[in-house]
């Protein structure tokens, strides 16, 4: 490595990014990844700091250092074997995670300069690993158990927990409503931020490694809880993540022109296999005058699909100031080069049809920041007689998402708290014995890195609830 004194010199470079004019004509990922060369130059940037606060930022407590170290040496294949003991979607992670608000945020050479791209070095590493030969394999000293464990949700929770409990020696099934198995990493985050290459691949690395995947099973529906303990499962993990999108019941919000955001996302980013394309083709947004209301990662989702949609002109409302939007600071940055407007302190109030019954405005109001809430956000306050009117004749509502309830007919209901997340004890365990949770529908919507550690972490008390004395 560069001796320590020398590596701050040098400057940080993060992947290439294709123009804005181009990349808004395709759903592509938008960053090239990072070449070896650079890869080495970046790693090296790494102090090795004794405290290690990007480990201790991370939901996931990767061995960043340690990787870095093993990157800056040129040892890429060995970078990544490290990666993957703390991370079951390294590759992914490295591409999608607000590293800006994790382990980049408390970078101590982010202090004085530009922290480390570990993101990019992260997603380089696994790459290249794979490209030269690398995968998943069964670890052959694990213990061969007799149990069955059922998995609820194909997304980050849900793979994470089926591969680690595959990992101890059991036999898994992954239960998913939708058509293919990925959960939000498919049908959630357009293509532009994580190609579904890139998932599809992950998928293919877990079913080597004995994971089954049964999908069109809704459970609570098709099938209850119940059932599969009848089946034989002595286990069940719920990872289905938090779907039920949030409903402010403004006025007007029936009107022709207003969109959901997950169901926009699906129709617009998914084609074949995951939709039938000829039924659910994508929207023509020419002419749209696009508002998108919400400030997180969704938003952006969802402003960023509709500048590819062709849209006359896309505006994200949000009642904050931009310092204070939950979403990643790279994804707001990359929305405005595609062109995307920001109206800060703003709230929308109701909506306003034309005479044939079509969006045509957004009444909103004008937002001060108050004292900060439980969180240390500070209140939005509306502000006296500050009542305007923004044209739109389609608008997507970004607002966040819910938990939703999994038991059915003649399941024991789950305890939950005062917002419908499914309370779980240490162990990850909820009010129902045998029964697992983690992920969204535990915290709220949150990260995929956070839903990933806890689905890691759920499988260890499966483990250890099937065989207490083993442990």
């Amino acid at each position: 490595m560069i001796p320590k004194r020398d590596r701050l010199k040098l400057p940080r470079q993060d992947p290439v990014t294709r123009p804005a004019k181009e990349r808004i004509g395709d759903f592509r990922e938008i960053y090239a990844l990072l070449d070896a060369e650079r890869a080495i130059e970046q790693a090296n940037r790494c102090i090795l700091c004794k405290h290690e606060p990007c480990v201790v930022a991370c939901p996931a407590e990767n061995h960043i250092p340690q990787w870095l170290e093993l990157c800056a040496d040129g040892k890429f294949m060995d970078a990544a074997k490290l990666s993957h003991e703390t991370s079951n979607l390294p590759e992914i992670c490295g591409r999608i995670c607000p590293q800006d608000r994790l382990c980049e945020k408390d970078c101590v050479i982010g202090i004085k300069g530009d922290p480390v791209p570990i993101g990019a070095i992260e997603a380089f590493i696994n790459e290249w690993a794979f490209a030269n030969g690398y995968r998943p394999e069964l670890n052959p000293e694990r213990p061969q158990h007799s149990e069955k464990v059922a998995v609820v949700g194909a997304g980050p929770a849900g793979l994470a927990c089926a591969e680690e409990l595959a990992q101890r020696g059991y036999a898994v099934t992954v239960f998913d409503a939708y058509k293919e198995p990925g959960g939000l990493l498919i049908y959630g985050i357009p293509g532009f931020k994580l190609e579904k290459e890139v998932v599809e691949r992950r998928i293919g690395f877990i079913r080597n490694l004995g994971v089954k995947f049964v999908c069109n099973r809704r459970i609570g529906k098709d099938i209850t809880l119940t059932d599969l303990f009848n089946q034989g499962f002595a286990a069940i993990y719920l990872g289905h993540g938090a779907m039920q999108p949030k409903v402010p019941g403004l006025p007007g919000d029936d009107i022709e022109g207003i969109y959901e955001a997950i169901p926009f996302l699906i129709r617009n980013n998914l084609r074949e296999p995951y939709i039938d394309s000829q039924q659910t083709p994508r929207l023509n947004l020419q002419g749209k005058e696009v508002v998108v209301l919400g400030g997180g990662d969704t938003a952006m989702d969802c402003v960023r699909t509709s500048a590819r949609l062709q849209a006359k002109s896309v505006t994200c409302v949000y009642r904050r100031d931009e310092e204070n939007m939950p979403g990643s600071r790279r994804e707001i940055k990359a929305a405005k080069e595609e062109g995307v407007k920001f109206l800060f302190y703003t709230q929308p109030l109701r909506f306003q049809a034309d005479s044939q019954g079509k969006l045509q405005s957004i009444t909103c109001q004008k937002m001060q920041l108050g004292e900060p809430d439980d969180e240390g956000r500070r209140r939005p306050l509306p502000m006296a007689n500050s009542e305007f009117t923004i044209r739109s004749n389609f608008a997507i509502i970004a607002f966040g998402f819910d938990p939703t309830s999994i038991t059915g007919k003649g399941d024991r209901q789950l305890e939950t708290s005062s917002w419908q997340g499914l309370k779980v004890d240490e162990n990850f365990m909820t009010s129902w014995p045998g029964v697992f949770a983690g992920g969204d529908n535990v915290r709220g919507a949150d990260l995929i890195v956070t839903a990933m550690a806890d689905g890691r972490k759920a499988a260890g008390g499966i483990d250890r609830y099937l065989h207490p004395k083993e442990k």
